[in-house]
């Protein structure tokens, strides 16, 4: 491809709303402008790199049996109505209505889709398994679209979805899907872990996320560095320290206008992991009391997971409905005495000995309250976030965390969705069965920003070969000069017959504009044409080392053909 002949409206300024590393240069690059609040066009460099990525998904789900389908974006409301997330996805599904005043949604996942596509056809274990998968485009009205592309209003997926007549075959497909996703983002270049996650509205028994580690991810995850253990921070567990105390006498104290545990542990002088602090909930209309450790937080995904209901289903209960409910201002709630409410309590405080607790009753707390004797309630398993320092629950280690950004994940959904839309298949008596599902999605759009949020200096971005937009480069230095323009050509010409994915830069443009747009862009593998073409001499770099070694044109030739072939090889 021709520079001169190519539409690349690189800039010199970041974007005033860009935030992350990614959102910046993909921007300045000339990979994506932005057309709305979340809403990104791809420009030709970027299409490159989204077009690379998807021919990188496409094999790895054909080299493990999956096989490529499209279906239609406009869902209708009656699939979702069956499956019963029309009204519990939430207001990041959008909703349409066609001039017959019929409902669709504009699909932000499709295993109702898939399940509705295949009902009617797929009616034997004879024609199982099967695992069919699609690269389309996707809307989800986020509340805040921001990091440009990794979280944008609609986005580019492949989402695939597998049916089995067992348990024992649904395991098969979630390890060939495991297995072709490893494939694809070892070859895309990406650094990532593998962790366990939350089902959350796809439901499901089993699920684990492909975490790109980045700084700058929405997304927290916990690992230990002794084994393989990996979580989200949505689905950690953490082994509790429990030091056990004879119980003492319950005891009445005033603590006239303090509030937050803060200020009551400071005021007692008792640190704030002997509370059981209350956090009082409106879920669905129905007023909620979570009791956890002081010195921890609730962990929504967990909370949600266990009454099962969606995000958007739960608020923080106001002032006056506390008070109304407890007899006590906010900050003085506790699980004793409280009636006809439904008092969640955490496991851990089952296993406390002699806390602090709200007393219902304004300016004062209890102190040596003990679960069982002094208050009582719903008790869950676990309701915690994890932190870094905790042990793991197994045990295995010591907690570490870090940011990330998921780009992929797949889920062991069971029979929620074949039971729902009534799929159904006859096993080998004769019987009829509900399949047994599986779901796998990559974000292709979002791919592309976690490799930029690996991959970037002060100068641009650092592509690995595999998702380059283009796998080298030839500058010619100044276009008017007929010896290095016919060097260039030469070399371009012959990269290309070699079947590189070669760049020639024969604009008329000064040398530092080349030379910054090229670092701007992050071609892996670069040959300069400048002053020494007479001699056949020119410079080759690589865009990750930026050292300049003048060579002939053939040895740069050579050194980009077996470079490129060499990095291609690798996975």
């Amino acid at each position: 491809m021709r520079l001169s002949k190519y539409y690349m409206p690189t800039l010199r300024e970041n974007p005033v709303d860009a935030e992350t590393a990614s959102h910046k240069l993909l921007v300045r690059g000339a990979f994506i402008r932005k057309q709305g609040s979340g809403i990104y066009s791809f420009l030709p460099l970027g299409q490159k790199v989204k077009n690379k990525i998807i021919d990188i998904v496409r094999e790895s789900m054909d080299n493990h049996y999956a096989i490529e389908i499209s279906t239609s974006v406009l869902q209708d409301r009656e699939i979702w109505e069956m499956s019963g997330r029309w009204d519990t996805f939430g207001p990041e599904m959008f909703k349409l209505t066609d001039r017959n005043d019929r409902e669709y949604a504009l699909g932000p996942t499709a295993e109702e889709a898939l399940t509705a596509l295949i009902k009617d056809e797929l009616n034997s274990y004879k024609q199982l398994p099967l695992n069919l998968y699609q690269i389309v485009d996707k809307f989800r009205d986020e509340k805040r679209p921001r990091f440009g592309i990794n979280r944008s209003r609609d986005f580019l997926m492949k989402d695939a979805y597998s049916f089995d007549k067992d348990m024992e075959g649904l395991e098969e497909s979630y390890k060939l899907m495991w297995d072709a996703y490893v494939e694809a983002f070892d070859r895309m270049g990406l650094d990532y872990k593998i962790v366990e996650g939350d089902t959350g509205s796809m439901g499901g028994r089993v699920s684990h996320e492909f975490i790109a580690l980045a700084e700058t991810g929405e997304g927290v995850i916990f690992y230990t560095e002794d084994s393989d253990y990996a979580a989200t921070d949505e689905k950690a567990r953490f082994k509790f320290d429990f030091s056990p105390e004879d119980k003492k006498e319950l005891e009445l104290v005033k603590t006239p206008d303090v509030t937050s545990i803060e200020e009551v542990s400071e005021f007692l002088n008792i640190p704030a992991n002997k509370f059981a602090k209350a956090v009082d909930l409106n879920i669905k209309g129905e007023p909620v009391f979570v009791i956890i450790p002081g010195d921890r937080e609730l962990n929504d995904a967990k909370l949600l997971s266990y009454l099962k209901v969606a995000e958007h289903d739960v608020e923080m209960m106001d002032d006056e409905t506390i008070e109304k409910l407890t007899g006590a201002k906010a900050g003085f709630t506790g699980p004793k005495g409280l009636e006809d409410v439904r008092i969640l309590i955490d496991e851990s405080i089952t296993k406390m000995d002699n806390v602090v607790i709200g007393a219902n009753r304004t300016d004062y707390h209890y102190i040596n309250a003990n679960y069982d004797r002094d208050f009582t309630g719903e008790v869950v398993e676990d309701l915690l976030m994890a932190k870094e320092g905790d042990m793991a629950y197994d045990e295995s280690g010591i907690l570490k965390s870090a940011r990330g950004i998921e780009v992929g994940n797949i889920f062991q959904l069971g029979t929620k969705y074949s039971e729902a839309l009534e799929a159904y298949f006859l096993d080998e008596n004769g019987k009829q069965q509900p399949f047994i599902m599986g779901s796998y999605g990559i974000g292709i759009s979002r791919s592309v920003s976690a490799i930029v949020e690996q991959n970037y200096d002060d100068n641009g971005i650092i592509w690995p070969t595999a998702v380059a937009p283009f796998e080298a480069i030839v500058t010619i230095v100044n276009i008017n000069n007929e010896e290095q323009s016919k060097l260039g050509e030469d070399i371009y010409k012959q990269l290309e017959k070699k079947g590189i994915d070669v760049l020639l830069d024969d604009r008329k443009e000064r040398a530092g504009v080349k030379f910054n747009d090229r670092d701007l862009i992050g071609i892996p593998y670069r040959i300069t044409v400048g002053k020494d073409a007479s001699d056949n001499i020119v410079e080759y770099s690589t865009r990750k080392a930026m050292k300049n070694y003048k060579i002939t044109k053939d040895e740069a030739i050579n050194t980009v053909i077996s470079s490129v072939k060499e990095d291609l090889d690798r996975f």
